[in-house]
């Protein structure tokens, strides 16, 4: 990402990000997800971001128990939709790629 020239694009660069809410249980772990932020935006001149905070846990439950999260939203790939109504194949891959960390 920070090879494109940002600024060029068109409409600008949309980066989606999934994290899990562990991932901002520490001080320092928000202030690296900050950093992130302000490098995108001012160092890269991104355009938009979407943040998926979410584990792994949780969407498995959802695939097991899904009354129980009627409302939650994923990104996909390009659009949201509710976790619920995608197909098992989806909901699997979505549940495979969910995490990232913080190094």
């Amino acid at each position: 990402m920070s090879k494109l020239r940002t600024n060029k694009i068109t409409g600008g660069v949309l980066l989606n990000q999934k994290m899990t809410p562990q991932m901002l249980s520490t001080e320092e772990n928000r202030q690296k997800l900050e950093l992130l932020i302000k490098t995108f935006f001012n160092r890269l001149h991104g355009y938009h971001v979407q943040y998926n905070i979410v584990s792994k846990e949780t969407l498995i439950d959802a695939q097991k128990h899904p009354e129980n999260h009627k409302d939650l939203i994923v990104r996909v790939a390009g659009y949201s939709a509710f976790f619920n109504v995608l197909s098992k194949n989806t909901q699997d891959d979505i549940i495979g790629r969910i995490e990232q960390s913080l190094m």
